[in-house]
C-alpha cells in the first residue's frame, strides 16, 4: 500500500495546492514541500522493511519490496499492479528528492498562478512514480501520459518567450511516440493471448512470451522508439534543447533530473527483458546510435552561447552513456547506466538551476554578454565549477563511475563503438570549462544592460538545495556500494533472464 499512498498523497497535495491559492498565494509552495515530505516518509520506510517478496520472471526469482496487485477491469486482464524493488525504489527516491529541488529553484520566480503551478508540479511527480512502480502495461501507460501533460503545461503557460512553440514540439514528440509504444502493448497482449495465456497486461505474466521473431522485432522497435525518444537519442533528441530552453527552471529541473529517466528505466525493465532476442539484433545500432548521441550532442553543445541550450545538449551527450551501457548489456555496463541516471540527474539538475538563477538575475541566458560573475557571487561560482567539473566526468564524483563502468563495460562488447563514446569525455571537458570561462571568469561584463543590475549571490535558500546534491554527488562518487548492493539483486535477475542470448547479444554487437 506503500507505494499507492506515495502516488496519491502526491495526487492530492497537487489538488491542495491549486484549491488554497484563493486564499493564500504563499501557501501553495509550502503545501508541495509537506506533500513531498510526507512522500519521502512513506518511501523511506521501504528501506527498513525487513522482509521481501520472492516472485518468478519466467522461471528467474526476483526480490520485490512491496507488490499490490488488485483486478481493475478483470474482463480485459487489466489490473492494478504496483510493484516495488530496488531498481525502482533508487528511482523514486531521486524523483522526490528532486521534486523538493524543483519547489526551492521556483520559490520566488513563480508569481502568477502559483497554486496551479503547484498543481503540475505534484502531478508530474506522481506520474513519474507511478512510472517507477507500475508493472501492468495499461497502467504503465495510463501514467505515462499523466506525466506528460502537466509538463506540457508547465513549459506552455510559464516558459519563456518561445513557449508556445516548444511546448507543442515536446508534447507532439512524447504523444506521438508514446501511441506507438501503446499500439506495441496491445499487439504484444494480443500476440500473447494467441498463444493460448490468458488476456492479461500484467508484467510478470507476459515476460518470458514465446511470439514469432518478425513481430517480436516490430513490438520492441515499438518500445524502443518510445523510450529513446524520452531518453533522448539521437535522432529523436531534437525537442529537447527547445524544452529545456523555455521551461520555467522547475520544469527543466524535473525534465532533465527525472522525466529523461524514465526513458532510460523503459528500456532496462521493459525493451530488453521483454525481448530479449529481438533487442540483441538491433544492439549494434543502438550502440551506435548512443555514440552519435555522445558525441553529437558534446559538438552541439560546445557551439551554444545559450547557457541552458548548452546544459541541455550536455544532457544528449550524457544520456548517450546510459544507450550504450544499456545495449552492451554486461554486468558492469548496467550497473554504470543506472549510477549515471542517478549521477545525471543531481549534476544536470543543479546546473540548470544555476542557469534559472542567471536568468532570474540577468535577464538573459547569453553567455557572450556575462563575465566575471564570480566576483559578485563566489558562492554561485564555486558550486557552478563543482556542478561542472562533476558533469564532465572528474574522478571522485559519481558521473566517472556511472560513464567509467558503462566504457569499461561496453569495451568487451564492441571496442569500435566504446573509443568512439570516449571522445565525448574530451569534448565534455571543453564545451563545460568554456562556459564556466564565460560566465563566472574573466571581466565584469561591459553590457550596460548587465553592468548596472545589482548581482546577488545564492542565499540560504539555494545553498539548502545545492549542498544535499553536492554531497550525494561526492558520496556516491567515493562510496558507490550502496547503490550498488541496492540494485544489483535487479540487474542480476534481469541479466539472468536474458543469459540464454548473450552469445547471441555479442555476436549482434561486434
Amino acid at each position: 500500500m506503500i507505494m499507492l499512498l506515495t502516488i496519491l498523497t502526491l495526487f492530492i497535495g497537487g489538488l491542495v495546492a491549486w484549491s488554497i491559492e484563493a486564499w493564500n498565494k504563499d501557501l501553495p509552495r509550502w503545501i508541495s514541500v509537506g506533500t513531498c515530505i510526507i512522500a519521502s516518509i512513506l518511501i523511506a520506510t521501504l528501506y527498513f522493511q525487513p522482509t521481501q517478496q520472492e516472485l518468478m520472471l519466467a522461471g528467474v526469482s526476483s526480490t520485490w519490496y512491496e507488490v499490490l496487485s488488485i483486478p481493475w477491469i478483470p474482463r480485459f486482464g487489466i489490473g492494478f499492479v504496483l510493484a516495488i524493488d530496488g531498481l525502482s525504489l533508487l528511482m523514486v527516491s531521486l524523483t522526490l528528492f528532486l521534486g523538493f529541488i524543483a519547489i526551492l529553484s521556483s520559490w520566488d520566480e513563480i508569481d502568477r498562478r502559483p497554486g496551479f503551478f503547484q498543481f503540475n508540479l505534484m502531478w508530474t511527480l506522481a506520474g513519474v512514480v507511478g512510472v517507477f512502480v507500475a508493472l501492468d502495461l495499461f497502467l504503465f501507460f495510463f501514467f505515462w501520459e499523466v506525466m506528460l501533460i502537466p509538463m506540457y503545461l508547465l513549459i506552455a503557460i510559464w516558459g519563456h518567450e518561445n513557449k508556445a512553440y516548444a511546448a507543442m514540439k515536446f508534447f507532439l514528440f512524447t504523444q506521438v511516440s508514446g501511441l506507438i509504444m501503446l499500439v506495441a502493448i496491445l499487439a504484444l497482449v494480443l500476440g500473447v493471448a494467441g498463444t493460448g495465456v490468458p488476456l492479461t497486461f500484467n508484467y510478470f505474466d507476459l515476460m518470458g512470451h514465446q511470439l514469432g521473431e518478425g513481430l517480436s522485432f516490430w513490438l520492441m522497435c515499438g518500445f524502443f522508439v518510445a523510450f529513446v525518444v524520452k531518453l533522448p537519442g539521437f535522432p529523436f533528441h531534437t525537442w529537447l534543447p527547445d524544452a529545456h530552453t523555455q521551461a520555467p527552471t522547475a520544469a527543466s529541473v524535473l525534465l532533465a533530473g527525472i522525466l529523461l529517466k524514465t526513458g532510460a528505466y523503459g528500456l532496462i525493465r521493459f525493451t530488453v527483458p521483454l525481448f530479449p532476442e529481438a533487442a540483441a539484433d538491433i544492439a549494434g545500432v543502438a550502440m551506435t546510435l548512443g555514440a552519435i548521441s555522445i558525441v553529437y550532442g558534446a559538438l552541439l553543445a560546445f557551439a551554444q552561447t545559450d547557457f541552458k541550450r548548452l546544459v541541455a545538449y550536455s544532457s544528449v551527450s550524457h544520456m548517450g552513456f546510459v544507450l550504450v551501457g544499456v545495449f552492451a548489456w554486461t554486468e558492469l555496463s548496467i550497473q554504470g547506466s543506472v549510477m549515471q541516471m542517478v549521477a545525471h540527474g543531481l549534476s544536470t539538475a543543479a546546473l540548470f538551476m544555476i542557469a534559472g538563477a542567471l536568468q532570474h538575475r540577468l535577464h538573459t541566458r547569453d553567455m557572450t554578454r556575462m563575465g566575471g560573475i564570480w566576483h559578485s557571487a563566489p558562492r554561485m561560482g564555486a558550486v557552478a565549477m563543482f556542478f561542472i567539473i562533476a558533469s564532465l566526468g572528474m574522478p571522485g564524483l559519481g558521473n566517472f563511475v556511472g560513464e567509467f563502468l558503462i566504457l569499461l563495460g561496453a569495451f568487451s562488447i564492441n571496442k569500435t563503438i566504446t573509443v568512439i563514446a570516449t571522445m565525448g569525455l574530451i569534448t565534455g571537458a571543453v564545451y563545460g570549462l568554456i562556459a564556466m570561462q564565460r560566465v563566472f571568469q574573466g571581466q565584469k561584463s561591459s553590457d550596460p544592460e548587465i553592468s548596472g543590475i545589482k548581482f546577488g549571490d545564492f542565499g540560504s535558500r539555494e545553498m539548502a538545495a545545492m549542498i544535499p546534491m553536492i554531497i550525494a554527488l561526492t558520496w556516491i562518487g567515493v562510496y558507490p556500494q550502496p547503490v550498488f548492493d541496492l540494485v544489483d539483486p535487479v540487474l542480476a535477475s534481469l541479466y539472468e533472464l536474458t543469459l540464454g542470448t548473450s552469445s547471441q547479444w555479442i555476436g549482434a554487437s561486434q
